[in-house]
């Protein structure tokens, strides 16, 4: 989502330009703002209940902003919300400009930041330090999230960050705008924002699109082992079936195998590059961290094409491409810029507490990723001061209203399996999967001049079951470079 539109969709309302709150409606001001990337936007925020439910207490600033429509508005704007959880809405902007700024001509575009993201009071953690060989440890250290709840303890009631929560604040900030009804735009764990509003809120959606579903019963992290492993041997096989790979990396299969095994029996000593400074960094690879590392290589299709010939180079004994992977997932990914406490808020009340270890253990089994974050994940509920919501919560949504959901054939986080789940409770829906895609869609070819116009059509319908989508069966992965990615410095 980061290739620029034609200039015509990216234009923006200057400084001053006509836009109004909708006559008539009550709630905040709403002043001139500039976003980066973006420029000219109304922004204000919004206080709610931090505890919804008793309606006393602490309240919380809900940060938005709005694109205005620089023709005649109808009415319904467009509505993106963010993964993680934890990603703040808001700085998205110039991406859903990038992709859907075609809909500008007839509707704004409304951003908000969920409760604990961004501007809407977020719920930062600190779990890993400054220097890369800090970054090492565990997915969830449990003793900083341990500290992490203690810093928060007082000033924010953590069990109050649920989806559910979230839903009602975005339809107290529609409310307030006075919008009568939305197109929902959820990417990732933001789909599951946009399920949870579609129950709670059904008469005030239009239409939904939802990339990357994760739906109200995913329990995350239960099935992310099971999940790698048909990516990394879906990635391998696409290689496998193209000659100059197939020929360049044999066996990369045996080579995955052997490099787990070796990593099993002890941590290997590695020199890589910091993905940050471009410094060489030493450090013990462990088996963990080589396979979390691989498996947020194949999140896009770009960085999925790399992995034969970093499997290959790591079954030849040389680790330093896969150790400067394993350091970018969590030097870069796993920064603090998303706010890590609301992804402890709602997975330990929304997933977590729906599964045992033993479960997660079993469906690890055999796969290259194993049960560490399973374990990792379930210790780190154990200490945030949280409760379960009720286990009507993982019901599947259902709903009439016309979605379009997009799933990468590839995609470790939100496979193609979870977008069929939730397609089974939306009548009016339709599931594109998009060939060789991860979680992200770039990195393939024919993307940009397919989807992004696809989506815009549909929200202009309304209707995803008669959307011409014949040009999703012409993209298509380039072909696989035939050398590991190059570090920072060196040339390309």
């Amino acid at each position: 989502m980061r290739r620029t539109m034609l200039a015509a969709a990216l234009a923006l309302a200057a400084p001053g330009a006509a836009w109004a709150q909708p006559a008539g409606a009550p709630g905040p001001r709403v002043e001139p703002c500039m976003l980066p990337g973006v420029g000219a936007a109304r922004c204000g925020s919004l206080e709610v209940w931090e505890n919804r439910a008793a309606r006393s207490g602490r309240k919380i600033a809900i940060r938005f902003a709005v694109l205005p429509a620089t023709g005649t508005a109808t009415g319904d704007p467009l509505v993106p919300i963010a993964g993680g959880p934890g990603q703040a809405t808001i700085p998205m902007a110039g991406f859903v400009v990038q992709d859907l700024g075609a809909l500008r001509d007839s509707r704004d575009i409304l951003l908000v930041d969920a409760r604990g993201t961004g501007g809407s009071s977020a719920l930062r953690c600190v779990l890993y330090g400054p220097a890369p060989n800090d970054f090492l440890g565990d997915f969830f250290p449990a003793d900083r999230v341990r500290r992490c709840a203690a810093e928060w303890r007082g000033r924010a009631d953590l069990g109050q960050y649920t989806s559910d929560n979230a839903a009602d604040d975005l339809d107290d900030v529609r409310a307030a705008l006075g919008y009568e009804r939305l197109n929902l735009y959820g990417t990732s764990y933001g789909t599951r924002g946009a399920l949870v509003y579609m129950r709670r809120h059904p008469a005030r959606v239009r239409s939904a699109i939802l990339t990357g579903v994760v739906p109200t019963g995913a329990r995350i992290p239960l099935r992310l082992a099971a999940d790698a492993q048909r990516v990394v041997d879906g990635v391998i096989g696409e290689c496998e079936r193209e000659p100059a790979c197939g020929a360049a990396f044999p066996g990369v299969r045996g080579d995955l195998r052997a490099v787990v095994e070796r990593l099993a029996r002890g941590p290997v000593v590695v020199t890589a590059a910091d993905p940050v400074t471009g410094d060489p960094v030493t450090f013990p690879l462990t088996r963990d961290l080589f396979a979390e590392g691989l498996r947020y290589m194949t999140y896009s299709a770009s960085t999925a094409s790399y992995v034969p010939a970093v499997l290959h180079a790591a079954g030849r004994g040389d680790l330093a491409p896969a150790a400067t992977q394993a350091l970018f997932g969590r030097r870069v990914i796993l920064s603090d810029a998303n706010a890590t406490g609301v992804y402890l808020s709602i997975t330990c009340t929304e997933d977590v507490p729906f599964f045992d270890e033993a479960e997660g253990v079993r469906l690890a089994r055999g796969s290259y990723l194993g049960a560490s974050r399973v374990r990792s994940q379930k210790a780190a509920c154990a200490e945030w001061p949280v409760r379960p919501v009720e286990r009507a919560f993982l019901e599947p949504v259902r709903s009439d209203v016309p979605v379009l959901i997009l799933t990468g054939q590839w995609d470790p986080a939100t496979p193609p399996a979870q977008g069929h789940e939730a397609l089974r409770t939306l009548p009016n829906g339709r599931h594109l999967v998009i060939p060789s895609a991860g979680h992200g869609f770039n990195g393939v070819s024919g993307y940009r001049e397919c989807v992004p116009p696809l989506l815009v059509r549909f929200v202009r319908t309304a209707d995803a079951k008669g959307l011409d989508a014949a040009c999703v069966a012409a993209i298509h992965r380039p072909p696989f470079p035939l050398r590991p990615p190059p570090t920072r410095g060196e040339g390309r």
